[in-house]
């Protein structure tokens, strides 16, 4: 069974491009673009992974970080940001959130595809 990654990133080039990556490595995607759009398609499904960018309009990654922790399903799911935000107090705020990792934009698709290697077995 294929695992389930969930995109999130206001970007629709972006979330194309991540989606097609993915799907081509054999990963199922749901694909949201803002943190509320995210937690109204997390509702019964068992998500492996969630990759969201940090700045989105009605709810940004860090909040969406917060809520979808205090949900049952997602209190390990790893999170990974995938920002242009390079500073460590953004960077600091992710992690305090509880983002698992963070891949700054512009990136290559075999880092992002390694770095979900690396949480999802």
């Amino acid at each position: 069974m294929a695992h389930t990654l969930l995109i999130v990133d206001d970007s629709a080039s972006m979330r194309q491009m991540v989606s097609f990556t993915l799907k081509d490595a054999g990963y199922d995607v749901i694909a949201a673009n803002n943190g509320k759009d995210a937690l109204t398609k997390v509702g019964g499904e068992k998500i492996s992974m969630v990759i969201t960018d940090l700045n989105m309009p009605e709810m940004d990654g860090i909040e969406l970080i917060r809520q979808l922790r205090g949900l049952p399903g997602f209190k390990f799911t790893p999170i990974l940001m995938l920002t242009t935000e390079s500073q460590d107090a953004k960077k600091m705020a992710g992690k305090q959130a509880g983002a698992s990792g963070w891949i700054v934009k512009p990136f290559k698709p075999e880092q992002l595809l390694d770095t979900i290697k690396k949480f999802v077995k």
